[in-house]
C-alpha cells in the first residue's frame, strides 16, 4: 500500500536541484483567430530534477539510499523547494501577518495553511500541507498568539485554536511559516554510470509533487 513518509529529502541536496510549478492549459485555437484556454488543474504541480544536486559519489550514495528506503515510487516524503519554501519572500523573515489563512465567526477553531500568490491582475491561494514543525507563527485581529493558544498539524497544515482562544467573529486570522513540498520520486529506476559521471555526466533524478 502507498502512503506517505514525513521525511525530508537531503536538504544539502536540494539547493543545487532545478525545477519548479508545473500547470496543465487547455488551448483551442477557434476559426476567428482567438483562442479559448481552460486550467486543466486548479493548482500547480511543482516537479524538480534531483540529479543536478550531486556534486559527488557520496551525494549519489545519500540519493540512492533515500530511494531505496521510499521504495522508489511508491512512498511520498518532503522536498523543500530551493526558492519558494516560506510564507514570505526567499530574503525575509516569516512573521505572524504573511498570509490570510481565514476569518473567525466565533466558534470555529480549525484553518488551514495556505499561501497567496498575487499582483494587481490576479491570485492564487496555493494549499500549504507540510508545514516545518516549530516555524508556523499566528496573528489574529493583528495581535500575535502565544504557542499555547493554537497547534498546528505539520501533517495536515491544520492550525487549531485551544478553547478560549477560538478567533471572534470577523477577526483575520494569518499564519507565518516555513514549508515543504510533498513529493514522490518519478521513476522506479536510478541508472548510473561511474566512468561518466565522473566525467561531469550526472544521473536524472526526478520527483513530482503529490497530493499526500
Amino acid at each position: 500500500m502507498s502512503g506517505f513518509h514525513e521525511v525530508r529529502f537531503p536538504l544539502r541536496l536540494a539547493h543545487g536541484v532545478t525545477g519548479g510549478p508545473v500547470r496543465r492549459t487547455d488551448i483551442v485555437n477557434l476559426s476567428n483567430g482567438r483562442e479559448q484556454r481552460n486550467a486543466r488543474w486548479r493548482h500547480a504541480r511543482r516537479a524538480y530534477d534531483a540529479g543536478s544536486g550531486i556534486k559527488s559519489i557520496a551525494d549519489l550514495y545519500e540519493v540512492q539510499a533515500f530511494f531505496e528506503a521510499r521504495l522508489g515510487e511508491l512512498y511520498g516524503f518532503r522536498f523543500r523547494d530551493p526558492v519558494d519554501w516560506k510564507s514570505c519572500g526567499p530574503l525575509q523573515v516569516p512573521t505572524a501577518s504573511d498570509q490570510p489563512i481565514g476569518t473567525g465567526d466565533g466558534a470555529t477553531a480549525d484553518f488551514a495553511l495556505c499561501k497567496t500568490y498575487a499582483d494587481a491582475a490576479g491570485s492564487h491561494q496555493r494549499p500549504i500541507a507540510k508545514p516545518v514543525a516549530g516555524t508556523v507563527t499566528v496573528s489574529v485581529a493583528g495581535v500575535v498568539k502565544p504557542a499555547s493558544a493554537f497547534t498546528c498539524d505539520v501533517t495536515t497544515g491544520i492550525v487549531t485554536f485551544a478553547p478560549g482562544h477560538v478567533p471572534a467573529a470577523g477577526a483575520a486570522v494569518r499564519a507565518g511559516f516555513e514549508f515543504d513540498v510533498p513529493v514522490r520520486f518519478a521513476t522506479d529506476r536510478i541508472e548510473v554510470n561511474l566512468s561518466t559521471f565522473n566525467a561531469g555526466s550526472i544521473p536524472a533524478i526526478p520527483m513530482t509533487e503529490i497530493l499526500p
